[in-house]
């Protein structure tokens, strides 16, 4: 079974954590996934609609491309409320003890 071009696209950004749009066609085409730049510029829109990467301009023809991460905040208000619900459940059944 093969590997979809897209997966391997998003691995090696992964690996490099930023690179540009070049540095990134030429370790593509280095190691055997040449392919033209418009099939290459459509991974990088596929990968930038699934929320995977972030692609900008830097010059008029080069752009740069990240990993996009997530930052989830954690809120208090919501974690004690869960942490109460989870007592008040155990708490429920008879001879609990904590």
């Amino acid at each position: 079974m093969t590997i979809p071009i897209r997966n391997t696209v998003f691995d090696k950004i992964k690996e490099a954590g930023s690179l540009t749009d070049i540095e990134l066609y030429k370790i593509l085409t280095k190691e055997g996934f040449g392919m033209p730049e418009d099939k290459f510029n459509k991974i990088l829109l596929d990968l930038e609609i699934l929320g995977l990467i972030k692609v900008s301009w830097i010059t008029k023809d080069e752009r740069r491309i990240e990993v996009f991460i997530v930052k989830e905040e954690v809120d208090e208000v919501d974690e004690q409320n869960k942490e109460m619900i989870e007592k008040d459940y155990e708490a429920s059944f008879p001879g609990f003890e904590k």
